[in-house]
């Protein structure tokens, strides 16, 4: 594009003047179009068009890269992607470049996380979708023990599947998200745990099933969602932890989080539920507990 610009610039008159004003052009010219080229960044595209989790990882996403400090253009992939599938194109970086997901031991082997738990830790306090049908059947339980005598749905590679498995509960997968209501509606199984942060949205999306909330119950363990890249990224990983940084520091990333969520805090009535506390045994040594500010505090 430079050497088209030289030649219909270049007058052969005057030359040592025009030559020196034609380069110095062409310099100009060829780093306003360097600094106008964004670098596009793909994220999955979602794996249902009523699935409205993305929203708030997506406004957070755009606002951490702008306030990193380098031009980026975010666009979704040409297709839809499975939770798994995304994953797996990320490690191979073939058709995505940024992934947010729940971490564990297995995702951090294979992927490079921004520790910066995007959720503040909500994704590991689960509410349950049921059939409204079996509403008092759920009021009658008051041990983690009861509630494990019922069957639990998950997708098949969450790591919220391997948690409760690890922690005594019967747990029937699937593998597709969509999947799963049906599931619940035909009575695979008895409960869907979800976050807080999701299944408000999911609960309205398939009222028309009589899928509803259960209002007495939280499953807690300690986890975090983050954005992932792939490990050999780094320009990446360096500018999302510096915008997500800056974020924090100047207050967006609480503006933005509870614009999103204080709603979704007020429905679930924390403070009138059972909580169960589980464990988390692929919870990465690395994630960053000690640090409080960081953390959704009830």
């Amino acid at each position: 594009m430079c050497i088209k610009y030289c030649a219909s610039m270049f007058d052969h008159s005057n030359p040592n003047c025009r030559v020196i004003r034609i380069i110095f052009q062409i310099y100009l010219y060829c780093m306003a179009s360097n600094l106008s080229a964004n670098t596009e960044i793909i994220y999955p595209r979602p794996e249902s068009t009523a699935d409205a989790r993305t929203n708030y990882p997506l406004q957070l996403l755009e606002l951490a890269l702008k306030k990193s400090g380098t031009d980026y253009a975010l666009n979704p992939s040409k297709f839809q992607m499975q939770q798994g599938r995304a994953l797996r194109q990320l490690e191979k970086r073939q058709g995505v470049d940024v992934v947010w997901s729940m971490t564990s031991l297995e995702r951090e082997k294979a992927l490079l996380p921004i520790r910066i738990p995007i959720y503040r830790g909500l994704i590991g306090w689960r509410l349950l979708l049921i059939n409204k049908k079996d509403a008092i059947k759920f009021q009658q339980i008051h041990t983690v023990e009861q509630l494990k005598q019922l069957r639990a749905g998950q997708g098949h590679d969450w790591p919220d599947t391997a948690i409760l498995r690890e922690n005594g509960f019967e747990v029937h997968d699937s593998s597709t998200y969509e999947g799963l209501f049906k599931m619940l509606q035909n009575d695979r199984f008895e409960y869907f745990p979800r976050s807080i942060v999701e299944i408000w949205a999911e609960a309205e999306n398939h009222k028309a099933e009589n899928i509803i909330v259960e209002p007495t119950i939280v499953i807690r363990y300690p986890t975090a969602f983050y954005f992932f890249v792939n490990k050999q990224n780094l320009s990446l990983a360096k500018d999302l932890e510096k915008g997500l940084k800056q974020t924090i520091e100047d207050g967006s990333f609480d503006k933005l989080f509870y614009e999103h969520h204080d709603d979704l805090l007020e429905k679930a009535d924390l403070k009138n539920r059972k909580f169960f506390e589980l464990k988390n045994p692929i919870l990465p040594p690395e994630t960053p507990l000690n640090q409080k500010e960081l953390w959704f505090q009830n």
